[in-house]
């Protein structure tokens, strides 16, 4: 059974930063997509950040590009998504997500395994 499981959300100022973790069992990282979504109250879940499977190769969104940076440790089995310069509209619960393939698709019906998410409130 594969599973992901988030921590690191929790409450911040604007300006500051947090790190996602995305621990994963029954499955490796390295030889999956990984990808980090967020939703806010009210809106579609999105995509933020994706792995490519065994290669180092990242893609982000444009409202994160250059704050947000994901990253996995294969010893750990775990993903990351580091975020600086968060603002109040990162609001939102934070998904770990990952699927068969090698290039991560930007649509979340296109993941089969999801985490329960972990929830990031930036203060103004």
């Amino acid at each position: 059974q594969v599973q992901l499981v988030e921590s690191g959300g929790g409450l911040v100022q604007a300006g500051g930063s947090l790190r996602l973790s995305c621990v994963a069992s029954g499955r490796a990282v390295s030889s999956h997509v990984m990808g980090w979504f967020r939703q806010a109250p009210g809106k579609e879940r999105e995509f933020v950040a994706g792995l490519s499977r065994y290669t180092d190769v990242t893609y982000s969104s444009e409202s994160v590009k250059g704050r947000f940076t994901i990253s996995r440790d294969n010893a750990k089995n775990t993903v990351y998504l580091q975020m600086n310069s968060l603002k109040p509209e990162d609001t939102a619960v934070y998904y770990c997500a990952s699927r068969i393939g090698a290039i991560p698709p930007l649509q979340p019906h296109e993941y089969d395994t999801w985490g329960q998410g972990t929830q990031v409130t930036v203060s103004s």
